[in-house]
């Protein structure tokens, strides 16, 4: 690998750990008693358009298994409900508590928090390579899966 290549995957690894971190960190220290992946799952149900099991799990990219075993632990911490779809009794589609929107503000926060002391020193308007070069890993990613 070329040492260009090198430090940008070194950086890469380097940023993604110290978010999941401190992220954790973060959650904990306001309150928040649910582990990354329970915060990321109220996430990807807040964000999925259905918000049945299948599209929560194709959205986090898990198995309908895995995202049960999680679904279990929320809905026994009352944070999610699952309720049956009128049209398909086979279909479950899931539901936030308040509870759950709470720690989704607070995540909320945390990302917001991130973003703003990133551009603190950053003029985005004149950084276009910097955006450009963003969207490329984001798009990669999604390629990917």
């Amino acid at each position: 690998m070329s040492r260009a290549k090198d430090v940008i995957n070194e950086l890469l690894v380097e940023v993604f750990n110290h978010i999941l971190s401190i992220e954790g960190q973060t959650l904990r220290d306001r309150g928040v008693k649910l582990s990354m992946s329970e915060v990321h799952v109220l996430e990807a149900i807040n964000n999925s358009e259905l918000k049945t099991m299948g599209d929560v799990a194709k959205r986090l990219r898990i198995t309908l298994g895995t995202l049960t075993t999680s679904v279990d632990v929320l809905v026994r911490k009352k944070f999610v409900v699952r309720n049956r779809a009128d049209d398909d009794k086979r279909k479950v589609i899931l539901h936030l508590t308040d509870a759950a929107f709470d720690v989704l503000r607070v995540h909320d926060g945390f990302h917001n928090e991130m973003v703003e002391s990133l551009l603190a020193d950053l003029d985005i308007e004149k950084d276009e390579a910097l955006v450009k070069s963003l969207e490329n890993i984001s798009n990669y990613f999604k390629q990917k899966y």
